[in-house]
């Protein structure tokens, strides 16, 4: 006899085995061997292109105009930035710009995009295959193997005998970074070396700081413990290339409690009574750092939330910027205005090639 640990009654032995499957089962663990069909692969589906000439000759010509396409976008990009050039002062001019490259870069990355994933779903040798992978080197054999698989692959996908989808892609691939060539050539000054024009900007002595933007001289009596201003140099607004010169220049002016900065040797005389001035320019990638938290003293760049310690000279505490914000010396003249004491002591923005 056996005994029901369900139950608590006793059973025959001949049928304590359909107990304890019974009981196994009634826990959820259980494994029940069945035989179950492998279900296969499921019948390959031909495309409408595997079965009509014509369609296939349809997608073909859809995916190099496509590609043609793409030329044609980065073509016209390359003319809209010819056409439109940025003037200086003219934010007219930015846009127009900004919206013909746009649209020419737009339908370069459109027209080889779509082209491809067409060219792939409608052309290309569609049924899957499986092959094992092995971790090893391969004997000579699946070696050679391996090159007629990509000779097979080859064929399939039509690459080396479409040879009107495979100029056009190429020639799609070949234009598309034109655009970006011709746009970042065009940052950099033509006649002039862009390290010594990236080292300086408007500040030297005696120019006094202002606010931004409506360039009003900014007193040391206006500015209060906990008070940020957005500051430019004196005449930046009637300079011929103020943008580019803003880009430079911008500062951010703050007053703490003296006590509370920590000065380093040397810079004792850059700061006046707490009022301090660092660049608004983020060492990282050149956002602007236009955040600041009073209660920290932290400047906090809003692109990659670099953080800057205002009480500890600018030093980086958080963020991929790698170096200080650089400070602007300033002093006071005999009107009580504040002004700066020269041009920065380094390079403002992110290193470049040629920073010291």
């Amino acid at each position: 006899m056996a005994h029901d640990e369900v139950s608590g009654a006793e059973t025959p032995a001949s049928d304590s085995s359909a107990v304890e499957t019974s009981r196994t089962a009634s826990t959820s663990t259980a494994v029940i061997a069945s035989d179950v069909a492998n279900p296969g692969e499921p019948a390959h589906r031909q495309r409408i292109t595997d079965i009509d000439p014509q369609a296939a000759k349809r997608a073909q010509r859809s995916v190099y105009t496509l590609f043609y396409l793409s030329i044609a976008g980065s073509v016209f990009a390359v003319a809209a930035y010819m056409a439109f050039p940025i003037e200086n002062d003219d934010v007219g001019s930015v846009r127009l710009n900004t919206l013909f490259m746009g649209i020419g870069i737009a339908l370069a990355l459109f027209g080889i995009g779509l082209g491809a994933v067409h060219w792939a779903k409608a052309i290309m040798y569609d049924k899957e295959g499986i092959d094992v992978r092995h971790p090893v080197r391969g004997s000579d054999e699946t070696r050679a193997r391996a090159v007629e698989i990509f000779d097979e692959a080859d064929k399939e996908s039509g690459f080396g005998r479409r040879t009107l989808i495979r100029n056009s892609l190429i020639g799609a691939l070949i234009a598309f970074p034109l655009p970006g060539l011709v746009l970042f050539r065009g940052l950099a000054p033509q006649s002039e070396d862009p390290a010594t024009l990236l080292s300086h900007t408007m500040w030297k002595k005696g120019a006094r700081l202002t606010l931004d933007p409506s360039g009003i001289p900014v007193k040391a009596s206006d500015v209060t413990i906990g008070s940020v201003f957005h500051i430019i140099p004196e005449g930046l607004n009637e300079a011929p290339d103020r943008l580019e010169q803003k880009a430079k220049a911008a500062v951010l002016l703050m007053r703490l409690n003296p006590d509370d900065l920590n000065i380093s040797p040397g810079r004792e005389s850059w700061s006046y009574d707490g009022i301090v001035a660092y660049s608004k320019i983020c060492t990282h990638v050149g956002c602007p750092v236009a955040l600041y938290e009073q209660q920290t003293h932290h400047l906090l760049c809003p692109c990659h939330q670099s953080t800057f310690d205002v009480v500890n000279e600018c030093q980086v505490i958080f963020g991929p910027a790698k170096r200080p914000l650089p400070q602007l010396p300033i002093e006071v003249d005999s009107e009580g205005y504040l002004v700066a004491q020269s041009d920065f002591n380094e390079p403002v923005g992110p290193s470049f090639w040629e920073r010291s």
